[in-house]
């Protein structure tokens, strides 16, 4: 055979060195990155639910209690313990305080002299009007004796009626002066007696604010005790102690005057005082958007002071018997799961791992739990205390 046919020949055997190419490899190739999408969705998908925050839930309580009974607790607000009686103390000219017999806890009484200043200068004043009096009131005794020699001589026909009219003027002239004088010497006996400074009420003495060898001033009306310069002490009769504590303005239509409360102290934790609502100032703060109330302390205690922070609970007050129809279904929900988005209260229901917001209109508070007029049935399970930054649709775990 020649070699072109051998050549020939060999170009048609087959080389089972080689690997036949499986028929699965582009299916594969084209399998891979579907893969690679849903591991980075998974991964993506774990990752959420690791970083939602984990919340606590309530669930939302029907009853049939509506009306809550005659001292049920319906609204708690903060404060601070006042004197309704106050005022700051100075003297009533200028000078300088010489004596003081008061210190900080002094009990007064009203009318005591608590200071004096320096007297020396007024003394002087007071024996320099003494002498104009006494000189003014010889003056009119002469004229007055005058007077009557001039009409014995003008009914001799011995002086002019022009001369008597002239010594009965100069008479009036001395009563004038000494009117002045004694109006001068009773200005100088009021300056002398407001050396002494006395207490305009009874009270105790919660302030010193001067020393003796201190210059001292009238104060103004009005003036922040804290601030006052010139004054002497600041004085509160703390036999009328109150509360002035700031209520939302979301809530001030459940209190009114006369309203029963109690009062705590965080000083004195473990006492409740019996107290009245005896005012709504009625203007609100644009700042804090909370009306301040007045509360009434109506038990006294030596332990209370001034500027105690204070916690009043107001009451449900005792209402007339009348009959009325069975109780509808109250829906109500802890105060815990109520907030404020948008400036409306509202709630965040857990739905399917998701945090959805739900607007509410809220009632009556219950102790812990307030009244859902509208946007709940009962039953639903709420986030209590929601974060600030939680939103309507937010990935949410509950705590186990």
């Amino acid at each position: 055979m020649s070699s072109d046919l051998k050549g020939e020949l060999a170009s048609l055997k087959i080389d089972r060195t080689r690997k036949a190419a499986s028929p699965w490899r582009w299916p594969l190739l084209l399998f891979i990155p579907v893969i690679l999408v849903l591991g980075v969705l998974y991964a993506l998908r774990v990752r959420q639910v690791l970083s939602a925050p984990e919340v606590e839930t309530a669930t939302v309580l029907v009853s049939r209690d509506a009306e809550p009974s005659a001292g049920t607790p319906i609204l708690t607000a903060s404060g601070y313990v006042v004197a309704r009686r106050k005022a700051v103390v100075s003297a009533k000219i200028q000078g300088r305080l010489s004596w003081l017999g008061v210190e900080e806890g002094s009990e007064v009484r009203d009318g005591q002299v608590i200071a004096r200043l320096e007297s020396i200068d007024y003394e002087a004043q007071v024996a320099r009007a003494r002498a104009a009096v006494l000189r003014a009131e010889a003056d009119l005794s002469e004229a007055e004796r005058q007077l009557r020699v001039a009409d014995r001589l003008m009914k001799d026909s011995v002086l002019a009626v022009d001369e008597r009219d002239a010594t009965a003027s100069r008479v009036k002239v001395a009563f004038a002066q000494l009117a002045q004088a004694k109006a001068d010497l009773a200005f100088s006996e009021a300056q002398l007696a407001n050396t002494q400074i006395r207490a305009p009420f009874s009270g105790v003495v919660v302030k010193k604010m001067a020393e003796v060898g201190e210059s001292v001033a009238p104060i103004p009306p009005g003036v922040n005790i804290s601030t006052a310069s010139g004054a002497i002490v600041a004085l509160a009769d703390l036999a009328t102690l109150e509360v002035e504590a700031d209520v939302a303005e979301s809530n001030v239509a459940k209190v009114a005057n006369g309203q029963p409360a109690e009062v705590t102290v965080e000083a004195i934790p473990d006492r409740r005082y019996k107290a009245v609502l005896r005012q709504v100032i009625p203007t609100a703060d644009r700042t804090k958007a909370t009306v301040m109330v007045k509360v009434t302390i109506l038990e006294k205690d030596k332990d209370l002071k001034p500027e105690m922070s204070a916690k009043v609970t107001f009451l449900e007050p005792e209402k007339a018997e009348v009959v009325k129809a069975p109780d509808a279904p109250v829906v109500t929900v802890s105060k815990q799961a109520v907030v404020t988005r948008d400036g409306k209260p509202t709630v965040f229901l857990v739905r399917e791992g998701k945090a959805a917001a739900r607007l509410v209109v809220t009632g009556t508070d219950r102790q812990d739990q307030v009244i859902i007029k509208d946007g709940l049935a009962g039953g639903e399970t709420v986030i209590l205390r929601p974060p600030d930054t939680l939103k309507d649709g937010d990935g949410v775990r509950v705590k186990g």
